[in-house]
């Protein structure tokens, strides 16, 4: 067989006397991907997330909100629990997301136009599409 490499096939292999042997942990390091571009992974995936755009009620359905916002006012010293669904503006993009919370209504404050819950949250009026609950099962 006479080939290129024959003069050193056969050799054993070179241990370098200056260097310590690279650790197995380190020399895959070498071949593991590489990210050129730092928080290019996160900032796709937040631009691939979507979020919904706000719901504007019609008259009816705003009058109808309305109607059950009194009604609640009204029933705030009993503490209901109600589910109430509403917006929640996303705080990095435009848009945000519809959530339905069961809560515990402290009051409803027409002044400020918000619904306070224990806890010491609250919600805006203007952000509210839904409320359900046992409350509102005699007229509605």
């Amino acid at each position: 067989m006479s080939g290129k490499y024959d003069d050193i096939i056969n050799m054993p292999h070179h241990v370098s006397t200056r260097h310590r042997p690279m650790s197995q942990g380190d020399r895959a390091a070498q071949f593991s991907p590489f990210s050129a571009l730092t928080g290019y992974e996160a900032a796709l995936s937040e631009s691939a997330r979507v979020t919904d755009e706000r719901i504007e009620l019609d008259e009816q359905e705003q009058q109808r909100l309305d109607e059950k916002l009194n009604r609640l006012r009204g029933c705030a010293k009993e503490r209901p629990m109600v589910c109430i669904t509403h917006f929640v503006p996303d705080e990095r993009k435009q848009g945000g997301a519809y959530v339905t919370e069961q809560v515990c209504v402290r009051r409803v404050d027409a002044y400020a136009r918000t619904v306070c819950i224990t806890g010491g949250g609250s919600i805006a009026f203007g952000d509210i599409i839904g409320i359900e609950g046992d409350i509102f099962q005699e007229k509605y």
